[in-house]
């Protein structure tokens, strides 16, 4: 699938998710809010029967006990007043309101947050209804802080998004920018070889022209691998096509290439001669792909200069290409970075050799690409299984 593609409506999906999230955290805060208030104003209520029901006592002595010793167990602020709604006990109040009038001015904003319950006593020999006051409460410091925690939630998840994306977008920008000045290396690398090879046979054409079927025919060879290299980049950067491929001829032939290139390669392919080794693939990118390893392979050859073994078999209805060499092996902490963009064991590297082959195996092939063995100062297996 194309991500770029859909990289706005995948955003855009991204974030109406998110927004979901948020609201649903929000919503399900306020439903605990309204429960703990439910549950305060049960007590409320309870406190204001109780008191209602010493309300005939001659004397305040019971209303005072009632408001000193079990009211103020109580978490929450509670203020009692009269008929005019003006303050007579409180408790739980902050600290700095030790007044009427402060009082009154805290129980407006606790009774914007709460409904006053009314202290009602019925007469019995009447049956009439007597409103002598009201209990005023608030929120309890737990309440409070379930309040804000949904918001202090989202600025924490927001910063912490800021700073991953900050973060990411960094990543990004450095792996774009290893991307692009390894492309330009790569490039310059795969066609330095060939172009200077024709300016040497031009040069020598120049001073032989006797010898020119001889030299045109080296310079047909250098021609056909400068359309090979301009072959791979087009295929790199496009849907490329897929043909019936030889494996063995395949491999091969990147053999004998980099065996003329670097003639004290010892490079061995062992195969089963026996069985078929057919695959549907693009063999331009293929044939990259195992150069790349291979040259890695020799390149990484300390006391055995240049000795690679291929060996290809089936395995589980997969072809199994395993490139081994006989180098100064890999640390594995680094056994996935080596794909990585950028990432490079060699002190002259630009890290695109491997990215480049993995994308070639897994993304264009659909195959697998890993360090199946790597022993430091006796060399790495790297296996490809591809079907």
């Amino acid at each position: 699938m194309n991500w770029y593609k859909y990289s706005v409506n995948i955003k855009v999906g991204l974030f109406i998710v998110g927004i979901l999230l948020v609201s649903a955290f929000v919503l399900f805060t306020q439903k605990i809010v309204r429960d703990l208030r439910d549950d305060n104003r049960e007590i409320v209520q309870l406190y204001a029967e109780i008191i209602a029901g010493v309300a005939t006592s001659e004397n305040d002595e019971s209303l005072n006990f009632i408001f000193e010793n079990i009211i103020q167990k109580v978490q929450f602020p509670l203020i009692q007043s009269d008929t005019e709604m003006k303050p007579i006990s409180w408790r739980n109040l902050p600290d700095n309101i030790n007044s009427e009038s402060g009082a009154s001015r805290f129980q407006k904003t606790m009774d914007h947050q709460n409904n006053p319950i009314p202290l009602i006593y019925n007469n019995p020999d009447t049956d009439e209804t007597i409103i002598f006051g009201y209990l005023h409460f608030g929120d309890s410091r737990l309440i409070n802080r379930l309040i804000w925690l949904p918001y202090l939630q989202i600025g924490l998840v927001g910063l912490f998004i800021l700073l991953g994306f900050v973060s990411f977008s960094v990543i990004r920008n450095s792996e774009k920018r290893h991307i692009w000045a390894g492309m330009a290396r790569e490039t310059a690398h795969q066609l330095g070889t060939p172009v200077s090879a024709l300016l040497g046979w031009i040069d020598l054409l120049k001073n032989n022209p006797n010898r020119s079927k001889s030299i045109v025919k080296d310079m047909d060879i250098d021609l056909a691998r400068l359309q090979e290299i301009s072959n791979r980049f087009g295929d790199m950067g496009t849907i490329p096509k897929f043909n019936k491929l030889d494996l063995v001829e395949l491999i091969q032939s990147v053999i004998n290439y980099l065996q003329r290139r670097v003639p004290d390669a010892d490079i061995r392919l062992v195969f089963d001669e026996s069985a078929q080794y057919s695959i549907n693939g693009n063999k331009n990118l293929l044939s990259w792909a195992i150069e790349n390893l291979v040259k890695n392979g020799i390149d990484s050859s300390k006391d055995v200069a240049g000795k690679i073994d291929i060996i290809l078999k089936t395995e589980d209805d997969q072809f199994v290409i395993d490139i081994i060499d006989f180098g100064v092996g890999i640390p594995k902490r680094d056994w996935k970075n080596i794909f990585r963009p950028g990432f490079s064991t060699k002190k002259y590297g630009w890290g695109l050799g491997l990215s480049l082959t993995k994308r070639i195996i897994s993304d264009f092939h659909k195959g697998k690409i890993f360090v199946k063995e790597s022993i430091i100062g006796s060399g790495t297996t790297i296996r490809i299984l591809i079907g």
